[in-house]
């Protein structure tokens, strides 16, 4: 394990203020990488057409008020940067300081290449990709030639922790994919007694970016799969209060939506801040997660950094089958299903015995996916330890190929 490594992570928090989750998702490499005892820098690039209100200096914008609460909130205000692209100017740690910590660091944590400032970035020995994407990231650059910003990193990291294995058709673009599971830092995410009565609730949007087409199949949004199980909530008992940005002109989604009994609520509303995130999480009974078609029929092994908050919480997950029961245990606590009848089944299984699932969702997030766990075997894969500091490592260079992880023992469906 590594100890005392400076690093710098880069990923947005305030690109698209006011999104819990997604906050949420970067700060759990930032609070992860601390508690390992490393000097952790945050530094998210965002563009000027970002910024709002349209026009606003960075300063003045509302990404600016919101990336200082984040930072206020978890005392990272000494060490982190809201960098206007392609230039020097920032909101909480200075440029010329940024500079001068980039010089003296061990490695870069950039997800989706945000990061591409060269006066910060060359100067990084190891220089890590993290997808936390999988399929859209590699397809965008195999299908439609679109930079993904793959270029001058060292190593490539993804939570699509199927890519390169067979049964998965995701181009791996040359690269070395190595695999991780998303971290969770458990001291922020404790768990919190079940609610047997709640609503199953998730958060997402309904839509993303456009879908692609690779060899004969779509890989699109979670409108696509969302589809398929529209009539859920007239099979069963339970109650369902998904968290869904979906624009008003989806009309006859909305009606269909409705007519089949789905409690739509405002994600704004729920989840606009980390805290309030992990309030509705922890006041939901457990997590119906449908994911992104294109996870789905890409078979990539994702797992979502929000299914692992419902986990922590000691919250169950019924989430549907992406491959993702080849790297963490299924049938207790967390459930696949690919088909309205084993969604029916698996929210029936976990509502009998209720408790225990509970226990058992905090169990898998303990021993698969805990911060400490996951981010110092991320570290150990990419060579970033003691004995590597400043060694220069060429580019792409991703070293001996990894597959996935192991199945756990225990592990079913």
């Amino acid at each position: 394990m590594a100890h005392g490594l400076r690093i710098f992570v880069s990923g947005m928090i305030a690109g698209d203020p006011h999104q819990g989750g997604a906050t949420w998702a970067v700060l759990q490499y930032v609070l992860g990488l601390q508690s390992l005892g490393h000097d952790v820098y945050l530094v998210e690039p965002i563009a000027p057409a970002s910024l709002r209100p349209a026009g606003t200096p960075l300063a003045a914008s509302v990404n600016a008020r919101y990336f200082h609460d984040v930072a206020a909130r978890f005392d990272l205000t000494s060490r982190a940067a809201l960098l206007r692209q392609d230039t020097s100017e920032t909101v909480g740690l200075p440029y010329v300081n940024l500079v001068q910590a980039a010089r003296g660091s061990d490695l870069l944590i950039n997800v989706s290449g945000m990061l591409t400032d060269p006066t910060l970035f060359e100067g990084i020995p190891r220089r890590v990709y993290l997808d936390l994407d999988p399929g859209f990231n590699q397809l965008w650059h195999a299908v439609e030639g679109i930079d993904v910003r793959f270029g001058g990193h060292t190593h490539f990291v993804t939570v699509g922790c199927l890519i390169g294995s067979p049964g998965c058709d995701v181009p791996t673009c040359g690269r070395t994919w190595l695999p991780t599971l998303q971290p969770i830092m458990l001291s922020e995410w404790p768990m919190t007694p079940g609610h047997a009565s709640a609503a199953w609730t998730t958060v997402g949007n309904w839509r993303g970016y456009g879908s692609i087409e690779y060899r004969g199949v779509r890989y699109g949004q979670k409108v696509h799969s969302f589809r398929r199980f529209v009539e859920l909530p007239g099979r069963t008992r339970a109650r369902f209060q998904p968290a869904l940005s979906i624009h008003s002109g989806e009309v006859k989604d909305l009606d269909a939506l409705r007519a089949n009994a789905w409690d739509l609520i405002d994600p704004a509303a729920v989840a606009g801040t980390p805290d309030s995130y992990r309030q509705f999480i922890q006041c939901s009974k457990g997590e119906l997660g449908i994911a992104k078609s294109g996870y789905v029929e890409s078979r990539c092994g994702w797992f979502s950094d929000r299914s692992a908050c419902y986990l922590a919480s000691g919250r169950p997950v019924v989430a549907q089958d992406t491959g993702f029961g080849q790297c963490l245990p299924t049938g207790e606590g967390l459930f696949a299903f690919s088909t309205v009848e084993e969604a029916v089944d698996a929210i029936e299984a976990a509502s009998v015995d209720y408790d225990r699932h509970c226990r058992r969702a905090r169990e898998i997030a303990q021993a698969h996916l805990r911060a400490e766990l996951v981010l110092s075997t991320l570290l150990e894969r990419v060579g970033a330890t003691d004995d590597t500091r400043g060694q220069r490592v060429p580019f792409a260079a991703a070293g001996a190929a990894i597959g996935p992880p192991a199945p756990p023992r225990g592990a079913a469906g």
